[in-house]
């Protein structure tokens, strides 16, 4: 061993119980193999049983005739289509209801929020009650409650409300105009996507710009101006169509247009109610983390309060909200799931159907398993990147 020593080799190390980085190997690979068994077991048992009882296993079954229809979707559905097409509808009805709900609590709460800090007494204390009051009503009680209210209190198709041109509001649903099927709305679309992309854009360009020369640039006029603008042009181009489908009483009923049912109605209001309560708190705890001497300087400055609240307090205050505005992301796309209480066909509705159908239960357990952690996951990775970017770094 000294002549190793002398020739800069480290002495060989001899494996025993008394080392600990031995222990910690053995104790690893022994709970390992632990967990391999039971999962061995819980497979195999539940394959056998399945076996016995003539219980056939496997998604197979996805390729069969679901012989059920869907309420609603943004796919069509009929029952001679397969389970896979009516577990994709679902898929979709979920992923729908939660962009949109986690978009407008985001509003919602934001705007809550800041009314929490207001110097108005009247806007405190009614931000203050609203806050209160819906986080300690449970979430499905709340979904009851505003199903009943639509369904319950608002009139038949014949004597639908009418607040807008082409708007009718029944027990139905709301019956909204949409664009005719042309080539230049589809024009318009896309050119306000690619409006999206480029307002990141140019907000990144002038953030890099305002660090190295100190000088600001007009991103909220420019960034308007490219989401706005760019679909007005697409739209021009494309011929400057003004068809629209409008809906039209016939009957009993509506035709025409697009429906927001009242199941789709009453789950997204309750959600983006419920979720607006907690983010209200998530953004008025980051408001109040802000060092108030930063405030008082910027008023120093000659900055208006709004200006402010905009470009200094905010800015700061996202560094501390981010991190549990992802919890109550992923709150919102979990909750969801109580869809299934008021007749909302979503990813837990559609596979509860297909399990009754089927008897494969655990399959259907497992799709709905899928689904939740992907949205989860995808949530997840794209908070913590978006909060890696606004971090502060160190120089």
């Amino acid at each position: 061993m000294a002549h190793d020593s002398l020739n800069g080799q480290a002495p060989a190390r001899r494996l025993s119980w008394n080392d600990p980085d031995v222990r910690s190997v053995v104790y690893q690979i022994v709970a390992l193999g632990l967990v391999g068994l039971v999962a061995w077991f819980l497979i195999s048992n539940t394959l056998h049983n399945l076996s016995s009882r003539n219980i056939a296993s496997g998604f197979g079954f996805l390729d069969r005739e679901a012989g059920f229809a869907i309420g609603e979707g943004p796919i069509d559905f009929a029952p001679h289509n397969t389970y896979a097409r009516a577990v994709l509808v679902g898929l979709l009805n979920t992923l729908r209801v939660a962009v949109i709900g986690i978009v407008l609590a985001t509003l919602l709460g934001t705007i809550v929020g800041i009314a929490r800090l207001s110097k108005n007494w009247l806007i405190a204390k009614l931000s203050l009650f609203y806050v209160e009051t819906i986080r300690n009503v449970p979430l499905l009680l709340q979904l009851f409650f505003w199903y009943a209210v639509i369904t319950e209190t608002m009139p038949g198709p014949r004597q639908a409300l009418h607040p807008l041109p082409g708007v009718f509001i029944s027990n139905r649903g709301v019956k909204l105009p949409v664009p005719a099927d042309h080539f230049a709305f589809d024009l318009a679309g896309v050119a306000f996507l690619i409006g999206l992309v480029l307002s990141v854009l140019v907000s990144n360009w002038a953030k890099r710009r305002q660090d190295a020369t100190g000088q600001s640039f007009p991103v909220w006029s420019t960034c308007i101006a490219l989401i706005l603008g760019l679909p007005i042009f697409g739209w021009l181009i494309g011929g400057a169509p003004l068809e629209f489908d409008i809906p039209k009483l016939r009957g009993f009923n509506f035709t025409g247009g697009v429906t927001l049912t009242p199941e789709f109605a009453a789950l997204l209001f309750g959600l983006v109610v419920y979720t607006g309560a907690f983010i209200a708190e998530v953004v008025r705890s980051g408001i109040e983390a802000v060092s108030h001497g930063q405030t008082e300087a910027a008023a120093a400055l000659g900055l208006r309060r709004g200006q402010i609240l905009r470009l200094v307090v905010l800015p700061q205050a996202l560094r501390v909200i981010i991190p549990p505005m992802t919890s109550q992301y992923l709150n919102l796309t979990k909750n969801s799931s109580l869809a299934v209480a008021i007749g909302y066909p979503d990813i837990v509705s559609v596979a509860n159907t297909a399990i009754n159908q089927t008897g494969q239960a655990i399959e259907g357990i497992l799709i709905i398993m899928a689904v939740y952690l992907t949205f989860s996951l995808s949530i997840s990775l794209f908070m913590n990147w978006y909060n890696k970017h606004i971090a502060l770094v160190e120089r």
